[in-house]
């Protein structure tokens, strides 16, 4: 059986509730919003964008992203 939740499908297909803005900032509005899926999986959207697609994660994936962004990892992104 195929999993119903794919990485790229439509964000509005996960529900409307259950989105958060974990952050924002001075951007104009424009944020990642994230919502953790029943099976522990999280999903990613665009916040100008939340009928677009959604990227999904394993839970380890996130943790493995948000400790090494903390560790600075990711400031390459920004600089």
């Amino acid at each position: 059986m195929t999993d119903p939740v794919y990485s790229g499908m439509p964000a509005m297909e996960l529900g409307a509730e259950g989105w958060h803005k974990p952050w924002s900032g001075t951007n104009g509005g424009t944020c990642i919003e994230a919502k953790k899926l029943p099976d522990g999986r999280v999903a990613l959207r665009q916040s100008t964008d939340p009928t677009g697609p959604a990227l999904i994660y394993s839970r380890a994936e996130v943790a493995s992203f948000l400790e090494a962004a903390k560790a600075g990892l990711a400031d390459f992104l920004i600089a």
